[in-house]
């Protein structure tokens, strides 16, 4: 689905501290979502979490950050990427060691950031899926920005 100028594949779910989640079985694809990385601008770096490395839902998995978010106010911006579920990592995106600015040119594809082996299915209860849900979250949060 497009909210405003943003992508949100229809076929995902989402945290709201902006990551995604892609479901296959007990397998978790995630990464930040179109709306993060273009607020962020141009991403220059990213922290990577290791192999056999265990998250609670919600909390920071790294930070990726850029040298100037997308408004050019100047100085450079950092994020955090939360786990959108409980689990362990399985695969890290090692290409984005490399080239971390893939999370911007593909959030849903190439940018990945991690598979995670999910130990608890209710946690997607917990995340939204719902286009009226995500598309009134996403709005919220413009909201935010704009009306600082």
């Amino acid at each position: 689905m497009q909210i405003d100028q943003w992508n949100f594949p229809n076929d995902l779910y989402y945290h709201e501290k902006h990551a995604w989640a892609k479901v296959e079985g007990d397998i978790v694809t995630t990464g930040v979502t179109d709306f993060i990385q273009f607020l962020a601008g141009e991403i220059s770096y990213i922290d990577l979490p290791k192999e056999g490395d265990e998250f609670e839902q919600g909390s920071r998995i790294g930070t990726f950050g850029s040298e100037m978010g997308c408004c050019g106010g100047g100085g450079g911006w950092i994020g955090n990427y939360v786990a959108p579920v409980k689990g362990e990592i399985i695969e890290v995106n090692k290409e984005l060691e490399k080239s971390p600015a893939l999370i911007n040119s593909s959030p849903y594809g190439d940018g990945w950031i991690v598979k995670m082996k999910m130990s608890n299915p209710s946690d997607l209860e917990k995340l939204m899926k719902d286009p009226e849900k995500v598309r009134a979250f996403v709005f919220s949060e413009v909201n935010k920005i704009t009306n600082k």
